[in-house]
């Protein structure tokens, strides 16, 4: 099973900043989505942002005008920059990544492993 890679995350005070990496294997072929979702603990797991095949851009509610999603195609990775942090983003971060393949076939597509990130004075 291919897994992309994060990295990122840790522990930052109120209002700071960070910036969540995923990296995902070439083999993947064409992409038709990634994304960007967290779980905080007792909580369902909830879409942060994501790119969708023609660069539409979304985000959720709780992050628009904070969080920003943007990708490198030529080094197959996507970011997810975090600004004013606030306790509540407290939560495990997870990436995903759709292929166009994973998409036709109606599959499941690819997550990370995880990233914690901790926002706390």
């Amino acid at each position: 099973q291919v897994q992309p890679v994060q990295s990122g995350g840790g522990l930052v005070q109120p209002g700071g900043s960070l910036r969540l990496t995923c990296a995902y294997p070439a083999t993947l072929g064409s992409i038709h989505a990634v994304g960007w979702y967290r779980q905080a603990p007792g909580k369902q797991r909830e879409a942060v942002a994501g790119i969708i095949r023609g660069g539409e851009i979304k985000y959720g509610d709780n992050v628009k005008g904070r969080f920003t999603i943007s990708r490198d195609n030529a080094k197959n990775t996507v970011f997810l920059q975090m600004d004013n942090l606030k306790p509540e983003d407290t939560a495990v971060y997870f990436c995903h990544i759709l292929s166009d393949s994973d998409f036709d076939r109606r599959g499941p597509g690819h997550w990370g492993q995880g990233t914690q990130v901790t926002v706390s004075s």
